[in-house]
């Protein structure tokens, strides 16, 4: 079974009104339902229920009690879809409005067609000790805790009353009836003073309602003054009678008929003088048992009913006209007859003699399936509504069939429309992921990018070391793994040190800190990168082998011009000789060290606590001769802040890379390094002598490339820390070391 979207889209909007749209989306992805709904369009009940089974879970309450809250929300969002005029002309009491339901529902089906579409049935009963019964009838079981939500909400801004609703009985798949499920409520109607606010939201303008009273005045007398009026016998005869009546049947006390319209004769096979209900007709609508004494019980019933295929002894649906013409027309062959909604009409019960009177019309929904049933508008009588009805929803239909196929346009438009946004933001994220974002906003723009002079940055080069060995003894697959497996780790380091990652060419990894936004922190960053990045890659090995990857690494420190060049694949590019010279510092530095010059030192010692050993003078092609250094370590950050790990990483049983993390105690702030600036006067060889308690070195000589100076001098671009207790200790072993 299914129903229209009408009904999900209500329970969401219940979901939304009381407990936010925050909590709809929870339980709508909990549920794996649509984002919306379409009104037009038929849903499986597993959808609803689904969705009810969720909610009771996530807002931790009863079902009934959501049944009951949606029951009284359904009349509310009807009303506010446009049906308030409708359902308030429907009845002028609570208990007849009641019995008009089924009516209702017998008039939408001439719109909603689908045949799957399996409407609940409500009738009245008035028992002798004058109470009212509630009878309700449904195929799917344990949605009857709607009803009393429903009839409250009615009761409350209809008819200005309250109900109370007692269950007296429940059957489950009661084989009295055509329904599976069938409650009979007990209804105790009190009356209450109706709020000025109930009045605004469902009751007509006052203006309206004047309009509405005057009219009515003028069509006749009011109730209280009218006397009926009855002539002494019938005066008209029986062919006239079955000429301006069609389609009637009566129908004596053991439910034989007993006189039938000429159209109903010619049209309903095996319709004849004599022949039981059971054998021409089986009942439809209300779900009853066929009896006489059922048939005087509810006068006021919307009474449908199929015709049967007396010669083959089988039921033929007449709501098929609904669902696919040309199906429709097969039974109509077979039967060739009324084939459309079948006949829907009034039970009227006659005393003296016993006979129940079934006036009707064909159930048509449109002039498509007038034409399949073999009829023409002539066939009805002129005075039977059905003639308009059927060419007013015609109309209707085509108007329907509009509407959906714009919600449908309309659901397509906002599905695309979010599927775009994902794409957008995919494409931001790639375009941010080669760029700068605030070059890749002026990208978006179609400005073009100028060129930033950036005063100083600090570059680092990286490149494995033996590569061509390594991709000589490797397939091309096992290389590109490697290198994947490696700058994955590399480019999570970025993210926890805040570098930025410039480019990679083969095996090489280039990142600078200060650029594309200064930082006064720049130095300490990179340094602190280039020693997690050797740290990281220790764990990846080469391939075929239990090897681990070595790095070569080099740093400078320097001004640099930034900007991008080209439009096609656009790269985000560093030029000046601040590159050339970091690039040196990588080729000329050795495995698994970290190699920087003089410059780069300054910048460390402003404020860094590093443990740096002095390579000495060296020869750099393009550079001369240069002092340089190779970073040791870092003397207050542990190995797993280094690399953005918690404290309880265990190298061992963790694989895997991490979320970047923040690292304490490394960066500088930039009060900070203010507070840590050396006073600008620069140690005596004497002074640090004696600090050391070390004689005095004198006649020192500049040492031959790759030389240091002798113990005690002083090396140029070395300055001490204010506040720290580091000293610089030069040792005649080609290394000297800064503790």
């Amino acid at each position: 079974m299914g129903q229209y979207g009408f009904i999900n889209s209500c329970l969401k909007s219940l979901v939304i009104e009381n407990f936010g749209e925050d909590t709809w989306e929870k339980l709508r992805q909990a549920a794996g339902v649509d984002e919306s709904f379409l009104n037009y369009k038929v849903y499986d009940d597993s959808v609803t229920i689904s969705l009810v089974e969720r909610a009771c879970e996530m807002l931790n309450i009863q079902q009934d009690w959501l049944l009951y809250l949606f029951g009284e929300h359904f009349f509310q969002f009807c009303c506010h879809s446009g049906h308030a005029l409708m359902l308030r002309t429907l009845a002028a009491d609570l208990p007849s409005f009641l019995d008009s339901l089924d009516s209702l529902h017998s008039f939408l089906t001439l719109s909603y067609k689908e045949l799957d579409m399996n409407a609940p049935s409500f009738r009245v009963e008035r028992t002798p000790v004058g109470h009212t019964l509630l009878h309700y009838y449904s195929d799917r079981k344990g949605l009857s805790n709607i009803v009393p939500g429903i009839v409250n909400a009615v009761a409350k801004d209809f008819y200005g009353s309250e109900v109370t609703l007692t269950v007296v009985q429940n059957e489950e798949d009661s084989a009295r009836t055509a329904k599976r499920h069938h409650v009979a409520f007990h209804v105790k109607q009190h009356e209450v003073t109706k709020s000025k606010e109930t009045d605004k939201r469902t009751m007509p303008e006052e203006g309206e309602k004047e309009k509405e009273e005057g009219t009515i005045e003028l069509l006749g007398k009011s109730r209280e003054d009218f006397i009926p009026a009855y002539p002494k016998r019938l005066l008209i005869n029986v062919e006239t009678f079955c000429d301006v009546f069609p389609f009637h049947v009566i129908f004596d006390e053991e439910l034989r008929v007993c006189q039938a319209g000429l159209a109903a004769q010619r049209l309903i096979p095996g319709l004849h003088f004599g022949v039981h209900f059971s054998d021409c007709f089986s009942l439809i609508q209300p779900p009853l048992p066929v009896k006489a004494s059922m048939l005087r019980c509810f006068p006021n019933a919307a009474w449908v009913l199929r015709a049967q295929d007396s010669k083959h002894k089988r039921s033929i649906d007449l709501r098929g006209v609904a669902n696919v013409f040309k199906s429709i027309r097969l039974s109509c062959k077979v039967i060739g007859g009324i084939q459309g909604g079948g006949v829907k009409g009034q039970m009227v019960w006659m005393d003296n003699p016993t006979r129940v009177l079934f006036i009707c019309s064909p159930k048509l929904r449109s002039v498509q399936e007038l034409e399949v049933c073999g009829l023409h508008l002539s066939d009805l009588a002129p005075h039977d509504a059905t003639r308009d009805l059927v060419l007013l929803n015609q109309q209707r239909l085509a108007e329907i069939h509009l509407a959906a196929e714009l919600e449908r346009r309309e659901q397509e438009l906002r599905i695309m429309s979010r599927h775009l946004e994902q794409e957008k933001r995919k494409s931001e994220a790639l375009l941010a992921a080669m760029l700068p974002e605030h070059v890749a906003q002026q990208l978006r723009n179609g400005h073009r990018v100028p060129a930033s002079d950036f005063s100083e940055c600090t570059i680092l080069f990286s490149d494995v070391v033996s590569f061509t060995t390594v991709c000589a003894a490797s397939t091309p697959s096992e290389v590109l793994e490697l290198l994947d497996s490696m700058f994955r780790q590399l480019d999570r380091l970025t993210a926890v040190h805040g570098v930025y990652k410039v480019e990679t060419i083969g095996d090489a990894y280039m990142v600078v800190g200060g650029v594309p936004v200064p930082d006064p922190n720049h130095a300490y960053r990179v340094a602190n990168f280039g020693l997690a990045m050797l740290l990281a890659i220790s764990r990846v090995h080469k391939p075929r082998s239990e090897e681990s990857v070595q790095l070569r690494v080099g740093m400078h420190t320097g001004r640099v011009m930034a900007g991008v060049l080209g439009d096609k694949m656009p790269r985000y590019c560093l030029l000046g000789d601040t590159v050339n010279t970091a690039s040196r510092m990588e080729s000329h530095g050795k495995p698994g060290r970290v190699h920087f010059s003089t410059v780069t030192l300054n910048r460390l010692l402003e404020g860094g606590p590093y443990e740096i050993e002095c390579r000495g003078h060296i020869e750099v092609k393009g550079k001369g001769r240069m002092l340089t250094y190779f970073l040791v370590g870092h003397l207050k950050a542990k190995e797993t802040e280094l690399l953005g790990l918690p404290d309880d990483f265990d190298s061992d049983t963790d694989e895997g890379p991490l979320e970047a993390s923040s690292i304490p105690m490394i960066y500088t702030t930039e009060e900070d390094a203010q507070h840590q600036q050396p006073t600008g006067l620069q140690p005596s060889r004497k002074q640090m002598n004696a600090e050391r308690h070390e004689p005095e070195a004198e006649g020192h000589e500049p040492e031959a490339e790759g030389n240091v100076p002798e113990d005690g001098e002083y090396m140029p671009g070395m300055q001490l820390l204010a506040g720290e207790e580091t000293r610089v200790k030069v040792i005649k072993s080609d290394i000297c070391s800064l503790l």
